[in-house]
């Protein structure tokens, strides 16, 4: 926790891991990133989160994104008082940049994700779709 900033909370999360798994996409998260979350005064959590994604052949993946995540408006003073937690919904839209030629058709896309936060267990799911 960086704390109280002009524009509200500041608060870094790492990321630690996790999976990739669609229709045309697997792969892993590795352990490298973070969310540089600011949490307003008005409950509102803008997330900024950067991450690597592998997938089985070897490429790499640069996902980057933008979202909002609300706590409710009185989440800016829970947060100050210690009680974060719960299970809340997250909006966000994703880039991805990739040098590999298997990953390519990803940087193309307007990309959307639905997802939620476990802030009890910090395990973050979502499911991300092509804007067409």
């Amino acid at each position: 926790v960086i704390g109280p900033v002009p524009e509200g909370i500041r608060v870094n999360f790492h990321v630690s891991g996790g999976e990739v798994t669609g229709p045309k996409l697997f792969g892993r998260v590795r352990p490298v990133g973070a969310d540089w979350l600011t949490i307003r005064t008005d409950g509102v959590g803008i997330l900024d989160v950067r991450a690597t994604l592998e997938t089985p052949d070897g490429g790499l993946l640069h996902a980057a994104y933008r979202g909002v995540i609300d706590l409710g408006e009185d989440g800016y003073a829970r947060f100050l008082a210690g009680q974060f937690g719960g299970t809340l919904r997250l909006t966000t839209w994703p880039r991805i940049q990739s040098a590999h030629p298997g990953s390519r058709w990803l940087t193309r896309l307007p990309l959307l994700g639905i997802g939620s936060a476990d802030l009890d267990r910090l395990i973050v799911r979502y499911d991300v779709y092509a804007v067409r």
